[in-house]
């Protein structure tokens, strides 16, 4: 199946919303996750090799990005590496797939990865989004070699319908988000997941200096007057739009691009 089949055939089974499907200028995040075996910390040490060394320079020489290597601090399903990669489309993120076979570096790297008799990993686990329109890109916070890392929370909204997952995302591109700037939230991603597992759902990240910022940001969220007025809607409630949240606290990788 194509690209354009591919999304032809989500819209017309209402994954995709009709209106956003046309949209061409939303990027495309794909999130991989590595699931590690509690104890190992071979996998631990193969994985990040194989992606600081082989991945991610694969990827830069192939003009994708932004990327981020994550590692789970309070995350269910720990010990994990999750990658991020964000492409300007799905074609983007077609050719990044081709280019892997035909990248010698990449394939040494890969095949490495592959060897020995201990697999680097337990099983993995992707998901495919697109950006939001208030939203379009992955926003690099800004860092530099200074700087000490910060903390990322990644949080997946699950909704009982694709309108009702439609309602909630129209909530963060209308005024959500420019809340959670305003109360320290630093966003870095808003995507609807086109493919992966619990859907109709969104998932988004948002970046905090430390753990003592996080809890000083949502608290400022939770009594903004603004989210109090937009939450007490009706048609807004999450008991309405909402039907499980999950949330994971995240550290990047020394090599993340992101962090």
């Amino acid at each position: 199946m194509n690209r354009r089949d591919f999304v032809a055939a989500a819209a017309s089974s209402g994954l995709v919303a009709p209106a956003a499907a046309a949209s061409a200028s939303r990027s495309v995040f794909a999130l991989r996750y590595l699931r590690l075996r509690n104890g190992h910390a071979d996998q631990m040490r193969r994985t990040s090799d194989f992606l600081e060394k082989g991945l991610l320079p694969a990827a830069q020489r192939a003009g994708v990005g932004p990327l981020g290597f994550f590692t789970g601090v309070i995350a269910s399903g720990s010990p994990f590496v999750l990658v991020l990669a964000s492409f300007p489309s799905l074609a983007a993120f077609d050719n990044w797939l081709q280019k892997q076979s035909t990248d010698d570096e990449f394939r040494k790297a890969f095949e490495g990865f592959y060897a020995g008799s201990e697999p680097p990993f337990v099983r993995m686990e992707a998901s495919l989004l697109r950006a939001f329109g208030s939203m379009p890109a992955v926003e690099v916070p800004p860092s530099d070699s200074k700087r000490a890392s910060r903390i990322f929370e990644l949080r997946t909204y699950e909704s009982p319908t694709g309108a009702t997952l439609q309602r909630k995302i129209k909530m963060f591109d209308d005024a959500e988000i420019s809340i959670f700037r305003r109360c320290g939230l630093l966003p870095v991603f808003f995507g609807e997941t086109l493919v992966g597992p619990n859907m109709p759902n969104l998932t988004y990240m948002v970046a905090f200096d430390d753990m003592a910022a996080r809890e000083k940001a949502w608290n400022a969220f939770r009594v903004d007057p603004e989210w109090v007025k937009l939450r007490s809607r009706p048609d807004l409630a999450d008991a309405e739009i909402v039907s499980n949240i999950s949330n994971a606290i995240l550290r990047p990788l020394p090599f993340s691009p992101i962090r």
